[in-house]
């Protein structure tokens, strides 16, 4: 599929860093790290096991407040906001894909994805119309009413991604979306994310161990020694 051209800024980031502790026991993880990714952009983050991806994504996230530095989302600065608004933010305008998928084990795919958006106040019809459209989508139209125990390893992910777009985020955050599969489900998985990002013009930022596939963003940046760099 050809890429197209970025909107605006959706995700910004500057001078972020992160460390835990303090004084001689203090640990740095990273630290002047800049960052926009745009709507319609798909970014790949790469680095060594205990580079910081996570954290990284966990601050573009609001899920936890950087040490220093400023977080915007659709240009709006979140440091200021309470916790209420910062969750307000993560429902309106963020979508989550784990390595892990996190479904709920006792409710069905369809259940999995209307939850969140009735947590957000959608009627419970217009919540299980949108989520069997998603499911569709993703290719589990026949797959409805299993639960996860009855979904393979690539279809339980499909659900998260359906689940992760069900309040129609402008963000899409993914860490190691594909690092539980095997690499032919894993290929199937990533392309699917392209397709959804550059169809519904999201912004996407995708901490990955496969190079491979980070070779098909539109960019590629490493987290490396505190430092985020972008791969030419």
């Amino acid at each position: 599929m050809s890429k197209a051209a970025p909107g605006g800024e959706v995700l910004g980031l500057i001078n972020v860093a992160r460390s835990f502790g303090a004084d001689e026991n203090r640990l740095d993880v990273f630290s002047g790290v800049n960052l926009s990714i745009r709507a319609g952009e798909l970014v790949a983050l790469l680095g060594p096991s205990g580079s910081g991806k996570s954290s990284l994504l966990h601050i573009a996230g609001l899920l936890e407040a950087p040490s220093a530095g400023i977080v915007r989302i659709e240009g709006e600065t979140v440091e200021a906001l309470s916790d209420v608004e910062r969750t307000c933010v993560r429902r309106r305008a963020l979508g989550f894909v784990y390595q892990f998928h996190h479904l709920l084990p006792e409710f069905s795919a369809l259940e999995n994805v209307a939850i969140p958006q009735m947590i957000t106040g959608a009627p419970k019809a217009e919540a299980q119309a949108r989520a069997r459209q998603l499911l569709e989508r993703v290719g589990l139209g026949e797959r409805l009413t299993h639960r996860p125990a009855k979904l393979s390893g690539g279809e339980q992910q499909r659900v998260a991604i359906a689940r992760a777009l069900a309040n129609r985020p402008k963000l899409l955050l993914a860490d190691e979306p594909t690092g539980n599969l095997d690499p032919r489900t894993a290929d199937k998985v990533f392309a699917l994310l392209l397709e959804i990002v550059r169809g519904d013009g999201l912004a996407a930022l995708i901490a990955t161990h496969n190079h491979a596939l980070a070779a098909a963003a539109d960019r590629t940046l490493v987290l490396d020694n505190g430092q985020l760099v972008e791969r030419g």
